[in-house]
């Protein structure tokens, strides 16, 4: 119930789209203008040398010092005055991981559309505003106004875990940051999935092993055999670009080596299944790839 009306009231704001559309160009204009220079910049933010997006690692850092700063404050005002420089402490901590939160999750966001786009800025926006009001508390501790600066972490806290529900709900139910490559199909056979004639050099074909899409690739004497359904966000590879021994994804850049199907360029964080390939009798035949 409560994911049906978050996502109801989400969809009636109209001022989302505007906003989102104009943020989403700063973003990808930031890194087109930084050129060559930008792309490994990019990729270490989406997390391609980790496996996995790197922003859910770095939110873990705000969520947990925040929290700490709650029972801190809480002990202070119940009389114990030790607690309150530690509190103090754990905000400045979620502070700085905030900061690490936000551009690895603008970065990843900027590669997003639809209806995870428009939770996207919401869930942004409610960080962004809990950062504003522990900053705000942080000023009035300094102050040695600890009273508001305890009230003003508490409101800071609450609108944190309504971020926090979003992020899960982007997760969960959106599927962003998740594996969107299919599973590499059973058989460890070779299975016929086209005829050599078919595959033009340098082009991307679509194939199916077992109701599996397989990309095709022939370039000179070889085939290359990868996962043809991108594992950012499900786009079709066999209408991406074909480009050296890479394909680009088409709906958002990610980028795979044909060889083995590693991520070269994200946002695409999880490799694609690989698979060998042979030509019998102008048959091509391909198998995964033992792990």
């Amino acid at each position: 119930m409560a994911k049906t009306t978050a996502s109801a009231l989400i969809e009636q704001q109209d001022w989302v789209e505007p906003v989102a559309t104009s943020l989403q160009k700063a973003v990808g204009s930031v890194y087109e203008s930084a050129g060559v220079a930008g792309r490994p910049v990019k990729n270490f933010l989406h997390g391609v040398w980790l496996g996995h997006p790197l922003h859910p690692v770095l939110t873990d850092i705000p969520i947990g010092a925040w929290t700490a700063t709650v029972v801190l404050d809480v002990m202070d005002a119940a009389g114990h005055e030790r607690c309150g420089p530690a509190a103090d402490v754990a905000l400045k901590v979620g502070l700085a991981g905030a900061a690490g939160s936000a551009i690895t999750g603008l970065t990843d966001w900027q590669a997003t559309d639809g209806r995870a786009r428009r939770k996207g800025i919401i869930h942004g926006l409610l960080n962004v505003t809990a950062t504003a009001l522990y900053t705000a508390s942080l000023i009035e501790r300094n102050r040695k106004n600890r009273g508001a600066g305890r009230a003003l972490a508490y409101c800071g806290f609450a609108i944190s875990a309504a971020a926090a529900y979003l992020g899960g709900d982007l997760v969960y139910n959106e599927r962003i940051g998740v594996d969107h490559s299919q599973e590499v199909p059973p058989e460890t056979v070779w299975s016929p999935v086209a005829q050599l004639a078919d595959l033009r050099e340098g082009e991307p074909h679509r194939a199916e092993v077992s109701g599996v899409r397989v990309l095709l690739v022939r370039q000179g004497e070889e085939i290359f055999a990868i996962g043809e359904v991108c594992s950012h966000l499900g786009g079709p590879l066999a209408e991406g670009k074909v480009e050296g021994g890479t394909v680009q994804c088409p709906w958002h850049g990610s980028r795979f080596c044909l060889r083995d199907g590693s991520v070269v360029d994200g946002p695409a964080t999880s490799p694609e299944p690989a698979y060998e390939a042979r030509v019998i009798a102008g048959t091509v035949e391909v198998r995964p790839v033992c792990a």
